[in-house]
């Protein structure tokens, strides 16, 4: 009963027409207080330390900033250039934020060969070096499970099995889990200031900018894909990505969730994610779901394919297959 009346309550708010990341901060009593705090860091959950070269004004307008959907192509400009003059502060280096659309007609999807994984986490590996995730704490959109051969009981899976002297093991097999995409995405439908959101090529996105680090999304996906900054990311200088996206790996804050995108800043550009491309063992295969004649249709159509938790409707776009 209790949950029900907090569910009922959460959709009377998020449908109140004047409802925005401005009130639900009101309503968390920041106020006028908080346009105070953004001098000192980030406002809402934690604080960022801001570099004192990031200018009092680039700082009001941080706070201020709309909705990413709700600005026009000038607002989006404007807003890069100031994010990427903070990087430049905070970190000495030259950050590209760029903001690929997605192409028309193109609906991205991934497989997984089991039978080719050999739980060597090279994709991990990749996926951090090309997303800007944090080093300590350390912060991984993949996971590596190790289960007995012919066994999917998850619950029973080994998280930190040793991958530098011990795989493939005799009588295990590997299932690397990351976000898988969902086409239904039940952490969209969790987050109460719609901080996320599905683009039209499938990919789930987070504007960091308007994310308040409430964490429901993260309740609310099955397949732990999401990841908070309980801490201020740590990154070395020489290990940033200066290649980013928007909505992908430019570096983020503390307070904020971030998650796995497909790689859209390369695979907008034509390129394969960088878990792909890191891949020795050939086990990975991308490409659009549209496109009838692509590797990954082809995978769908004519090999034995499973996702995992389909029978709570998310319809996730990640399917694993055997030989």
């Amino acid at each position: 009963m209790k949950k029900q009346k907090e569910n009922q309550l959460k959709i009377k708010i998020k449908n109140r027409p004047d409802f925005s990341r401005r009130t639900a901060l009101k309503a968390l009593g920041t106020g006028v207080a908080a346009v105070g705090a953004v001098t000192a860091g980030r406002a809402g959950f934690g604080k960022t330390e801001v570099p004192a070269e990031y200018g009092l004004m680039d700082q009001f307008g941080e706070f201020f900033q709309q909705h990413y959907k709700k600005m026009s192509k000038e607002e989006i400009s404007g807003v890069i250039e100031r994010i990427e003059r903070k990087y430049k502060a905070k970190y000495d280096l030259d950050v590209k934020v760029g903001d690929t659309p997605p192409f028309p007609g193109v609906v991205f999807g991934y497989a997984l060969n089991i039978n080719k994984c050999k739980g060597y986490r090279e994709c991990v590996r990749g996926c951090v070096e090309e997303n800007n995730q944090s080093r300590d704490p350390q912060i991984q959109y993949i996971r590596v499970l190790e289960l007995d051969r012919g066994s999917l009981n998850l619950e029973k899976s080994e998280h930190y099995y040793d991958d530098q002297t011990d795989v493939p093991k005799d009588g295990k097999m590997y299932l690397p889990i990351q976000c898988h995409q969902c086409d239904n995405p039940p952490c969209v439908k969790a987050c109460p200031v719609e901080a996320t959101w599905k683009e039209p090529d499938g990919v789930v996105v987070v504007d960091y900018n308007w994310c308040i680090g409430c964490r429901m999304c993260a309740n609310a996906c099955p397949y732990w894909a999401r990841r908070f900054n309980w801490s201020e990311p740590v990154i070395p200088k020489d290990e940033i990505n200066p290649e980013t996206h928007y909505l992908s790996n430019r570096p983020r804050e503390k307070g904020v969730m971030e998650k796995c995108t497909f790689c859209i800043q390369r695979t907008r550009k034509g390129e394969l994610p960088a878990c792909h491309q890191a891949c020795p063992t050939g086990a990975r295969v991308f490409g659009n779901l549209l496109d009838v004649n692509s590797e990954i249709r082809y995978v769908l159509e004519n090999k034995d394919i499973f996702r995992l938790k389909e029978e709570l409707n998310t319809e996730p776009k990640f399917w694993y297959y055997t030989d």
